[in-house]
C-alpha cells in the first residue's frame, strides 16, 4: 500500500493530544506533501469529472435513468470505486490519503458525489474492515467492478441520531440456515439502485448486528425516491424489509456488537466529509471569483468593492483552515500505520484502532469542514445576488446540496457532544494527559503572569503565542466544567457543545499556524501568511465569547469574575488590519481566479 508520509516524520501520537503537546511544522501532514502518486489521483478524478461527469451533471439532477449508473461504472474503469481494496479482491489497495483525494475532487456536485461516497464508503469498507475471507472474496471484487452497488441501512422512521434504537428484528428461522429481517429503513443513500445492503437490526428484538443483504433476497423492496431539499440527483429512499430470508453466513461481524461496525465506519465517514466539502468550497470560491470580475455595477466590477473582496478571502481563510486541518487528521491516522498492508494478520483491526484513535479529530473535521461549506456556499449566492437565487447558476444547486453534510455521518449537535465527551473519558482513563495539563495551567494562574524567558519567537510570534493561550483557556473550560458537574457532564450539552467549539478553533489555529510555517519555510506561502494572521485572531476572539459562556454556566460570583480575570489575561492578543489583509487575499485570488495559499 503506497505511503502518504513518506516525505514527512511524523510522530506517533494520540487523539486529543494537541490540546497538551506543541508539534513543528515538518510533524504534520499537509497537502504540499503529496506524492506524485498522489497527484496522479487527482488528475485521473478531474479527468473523469470533464470527460463523463461534467456533461451529465443536469441529467444527474433530474435523475434521468442510468445516468448515475454509468458514470459509476466509468469510474470503476478506472479503478475509482476499488481504491481502498485490496489487489487480491479487484481493488487497487492505495492508501488513506489517496481515497479522500478521489473524494475532494469528486466535489463537483454534491448528487454525484453522494452516489460515489456512499458506495465506496459506507457501501463497501464494512465488508473490508469486518468481513469473513468468505465474503469479501464474494462482495469486494462485485463493489471494486460496480458489479454491485452498494448503500447502508442503519436510520430508521423513529430513530436517527439515536442508533441503537433500531426496531428492524432478525429471528434466527426454524432450520437453523437464516435471519429472518422484518423492518423499515429510512434515507438510505444509493437506496434506490443499491445490490447489496448492511443492514442493521436486533437478533430477537435486543442484539444489535449488522447483516449483507442482496437487493434479490425475497421481501426486498425500495420506497419512492425522496423529495429533497438538495442532492436532488442522487437515490435516496426507504428500504422495506418483508420477512427477508438472509442466511446466517451473511452475519456481518459478531452477533451483538453492530455497534463497532456502525461507529467505526461513521469515524471514516466523518473523515471523509473534510476533503468533500473542501473541494466543494474551492469550487464556490472559483466559480465566485469569476462572476465577481465578470459583473458590473456603478461603473466597475463588483470584484473592486472592498465588501465583496472580505467575502471572497474570508471564504478563503475558512477553506484554507478546513483543508489544513483535514489533511493533519489524515496524516494522524496514516502515522499509525507504517508499514501498513493488507496481507498481515489483523489488517483491518489495525486500521480501524487507527482511526478509532482519532475518533474525537474525525468528529472535529466533520462539523467544521461542514460549517465552512455552508458559509461558502452562502457567501457565494450573496456574491451572485439575484442570479445567485436563480437555477440556471452552479452556486444555488451548491447552496442547497450543501446543508446535508451537516446532517450526514452524525448531526453536527451529536459530533459536538461526542467530542468532548471522548477527550474527557480518555483523561478520566488515564489516556490523555488533561488533567496534569489542566493542573499545569492552574499553579501558572495562581503562580501569575510569567517572564518574557517562555515567550515564543520568530516570524509567527504572535500567532503561536495567541495558540499557546487558546490552549490553556480550553484545559481551564475543561477543568472548571468538569469541577461543576462532575459524572453529569454529559447531560450539560451546551457546554459540552461550547467547549467542543472552543477544541476546534484551536485546532484550526494550529494546523493553519503549522503548515502556514512549513509553507514559509520553503520560500512560499504568502497568502496562507496573511490567511492565518487573520484566522488565528478571529478564532481568538471567538473563543472569548464562547468561553464566557462557559465561565457563567460553571462559576458565579467572585469564583466567576476571578475566571474572568484570567481569560482576560490569557485572551489578550494584539490585532492586525484585517481589512487590509483581506484586500491583499481577494487581490492574490482574483487574479489566479482560484483557491490559492
Amino acid at each position: 500500500m503506497a505511503t502518504a508520509t513518506a516525505a514527512v516524520s511524523l510522530p506517533k501520537t494520540k487523539g486529543g493530544a494537541f490540546l497538551i503537546e506543541e508539534r513543528l511544522p515538518n510533524e504534520i501532514f499537509t497537502p504540499e506533501d503529496l506524492t506524485p502518486e498522489h497527484l496522479a489521483i487527482a488528475r485521473t478524478v478531474d479527468e473523469f469529472w470533464a470527460k463523463e461527469v461534467g456533461p451529465n451533471v443536469e441529467a444527474i439532477q433530474h435523475q434521468e435513468p442510468g445516468v448515475a449508473m454509468a458514470c459509476m461504472r466509468k469510474a470503476a474503469e478506472l479503478g475509482l470505486t476499488g481504491i481502498t481494496i485490496p489487489e487480491q479482491y479487484g481493488g487497487m489497495e492505495l492508501d488513506l490519503t489517496s481515497a479522500m483525494i478521489a473524494m475532494e475532487h469528486m466535489a463537483g456536485d454534491g448528487s454525484f458525489s453522494g452516489w460515489y461516497g456512499a458506495h465506496v464508503g459506507i457501501g463497501t469498507l464494512p465488508i473490508l474492515y469486518f468481513g469473513t475471507e468468505e465474503q469479501k472474496k464474494h462482495y469486494l471484487p462485485k463493489l471494486a467492478s460496480m458489479e454491485m452497488l452498494g448503500a447502508y441501512c442503519l436510520t430508521e422512521p423513529q430513530c436517527g441520531s439515536d442508533a441503537l434504537a433500531v426496531r428492524t428484528r432478525a429471528d434466527l428461522s426454524p432450520d437453523g440456515k437464516h435471519y429472518i429481517l422484518n423492518g423499515q429503513k429510512m434515507w438510505i443513500t444509493n437506496g434506490g439502485h443499491a445490490d447489496l445492503f448492511t443492514v442493521f437490526a436486533k437478533v430477537g428484538g435486543e442484539k444489535f448486528t449488522a447483516f449483507l443483504v442482496e437487493r434479490k433476497f425475497p421481501g426486498v423492496s425500495s420506497g419512492a425516491e425522496e423529495k429533497k431539499m438538495g442532492i436532488k440527483g442522487s437515490s435516496t429512499t426507504a428500504v422495506y424489509l418483508d420477512n427477508v430470508p438472509v442466511p446466517i453466513e451473511n452475519v456481518l461481524g459478531e452477533i451483538g456488537r453492530g455497534h463497532i461496525i456502525a461507529f467505526n465506519i461513521l469515524n471514516v465517514g466523518r473523515l471523509k466529509l473534510g476533503p468533500g466539502t473542501v473541494g466543494g468550497s474551492k469550487n464556490v470560491l472559483a466559480v465566485s471569483l469569476k462572476y465577481a470580475k465578470e459583473r458590473k455595477a456603478f461603473g466597475q466590477s463588483i470584484a473592486e468593492f472592498g465588501m465583496i473582496q472580505h467575502k471572497l478571502a474570508e471564504m478563503a481563510i475558512r477553506t484554507y483552515a478546513a483543508e489544513s486541518m483535514t489533511y493533519r487528521v489524515v496524516g494522524l491516522i496514516e502515522s499509525l500505520l507504517e508499514n501498513f498492508s493488507w496481507a498481515q494478520d489483523g489488517a483491518a483491526q489495525t486500521m480501524l484502532k487507527a482511526v478509532e484513535e482519532f475518533a474525537a479529530e474525525c468528529s472535529i473535521i466533520k462539523i467544521y469542514a461542514s460549517e465552512v461549506l455552508d458559509y461558502v456556499v452562502d457567501e457565494g449566492v450573496q456574491i451572485h445576488g439575484g442570479y445567485g437565487y436563480h437555477q440556471d447558476y452552479p452556486v444555488e444547486r451548491a447552496y442547497r446540496d450543501s446543508r446535508i453534510n451537516r446532517i450526514f455521518e452524525g448531526t453536527n449537535e451529536i459530533n459536538r457532544l461526542l467530542t468532548t465527551g471522548m477527550l474527557l473519558k480518555r483523561a478520566a482513563r488515564g489516556q490523555l494527559g488533561l488533567v496534569q495539563a489542566a493542573t499545569g495551567v492552574l499553579q501558572e494562574i495562581l503562580g501569575g503572569p510569567r517572564g518574557g524567558e517562555d515567550q515564543p519567537t520568530g516570524p509567527f510570534a504572535e500567532e503561536t503565542k495567541i495558540l499557546i493561550n487558546a490552549k490553556k483557556i480550553a484545559l481551564m473550560l475543561m477543568g472548571v466544567a468538569y469541577q461543576k458537574y462532575m459524572l453529569e457532564m454529559e447531560k450539560q450539552q451546551e457546554v459540552l457543545a461550547n467547549i467542543t467549539d472552543v477544541i476546534m478553533d484551536i485546532f484550526a489555529m494550529e494546523s493553519a499556524l503549522l503548515r502556514t510555517q512549513k509553507l514559509a519555510e520553503s520560500g512560499k506561502g504568502a497568502n496562507a501568511a496573511d490567511m492565518t494572521a487573520v484566522l488565528v485572531r478571529d478564532a481568538m476572539a471567538h473563543i472569548d465569547v464562547t468561553a464566557r459562556i462557559v465561565l457563567a454556566a460553571c462559576s458565579e460570583g467572585d469564583t466567576l469574575r476571578t475566571n474572568l480575570v484570567v481569560l482576560r489575561r490569557f485572551g489578550k492578543y494584539e490585532p492586525v488590519d484585517s481589512i487590509a489583509l483581506r484586500r491583499k487575499i481577494a487581490h492574490r485570488l482574483l487574479d489566479a481566479e482560484r483557491y490559492i495559499v
